[in-house]
């Protein structure tokens, strides 16, 4: 494996440093790339899902599901403070998705 002397980075420009890489990247891709590709594929999976835009869509649809559903109440006509359906309560929170 080729090193680099620990001289051309210190003063070197982002151009030489960027050569410098890849040049670490083809040789790393000659001698084997089998784990160059294995690393390729980690990162790439460490990384899509901070990319992805359905990232953000389960992340909406998970924030309007609750957790917990309500036990039904059987109305005696003396709960006035307790919403007949349990979406009157949240509002509509998944406006969105409906939209969409």
């Amino acid at each position: 494996m080729t090193t680099f002397p620990t001289s051309l980075y210190v003063g070197a420009t982002p151009r030489t440093k960027m050569a410098a890489v890849g040049a670490f990247l083809k040789n790393a891709w000659n001698k084997e790339p089998v784990i160059f590709v294995s690393f390729a594929i980690g990162l790439t999976g460490i990384v899509l899902p901070f990319i992805s835009p359905m990232t953000k869509y389960s992340g909406m649809i998970n924030a309007a599901t609750p957790y917990t559903y309500p036990v039904p109440l059987r109305d005696d006509g003396n709960l006035p403070d307790v919403p007949a359906h349990p979406c009157e309560q949240r509002g509509d929170r998944l406006a969105w998705l409906k939209n969409f």
